[in-house]
């Protein structure tokens, strides 16, 4: 329980409650795990990075990069995975590995736009979570 001293998530990332994203209903509520890790990178990002330099610095600017990435595939990763599986499917296939069989066997080997399709949708999925800058 927070005393009247104490500041809200939304106070120490600065952000109102309707800033906030919106997530399923949850077992354990609010701060969810994207405002906990926004809060953290926001800390880390606004005041630990200005404080610091060298070699903490720059570990403090990876972990910032890596708060952000768990962040996006929280955010996107079911709907990416399920869109996935059912490139998958689409295929003919369940899993990656009975694809690389396929491909390795020479399956795709005229229908190579048709597999060309899928991977690049793989592709630009786990670009988005790892960074998104590239796909701009």
């Amino acid at each position: 329980m927070r005393t009247s001293g104490e500041a809200s998530i939304d106070q120490v990332s600065g952000k109102s409650s309707t800033q906030a994203p919106q997530a399923a209903v949850s077992l354990h509520g609010r701060p969810t795990v994207l405002e906990l890790l926004e809060a953290v990178r926001e800390f880390l990002s606004d005041e630990v990075l200005a404080a610091t330099e060298g070699r903490l610095q720059f570990l403090t600017r990876v972990t910032v990069r890596v708060l952000e990435t768990v962040s996006r595939e929280i955010e996107f990763g079911r709907a990416q995975e399920s869109e996935h599986v059912e490139r998958l499917a689409a295929l003919g296939w369940s899993d990656e590995a009975e694809l690389v069989e396929a491909i390795r066997a020479g399956l795709y080997d005229d229908r190579m736009a048709e597999i060309a399709a899928v991977l690049e949708a793989d592709v630009l999925a786990r670009i988005e979570v790892a960074n998104p800058r590239y796909v701009e």
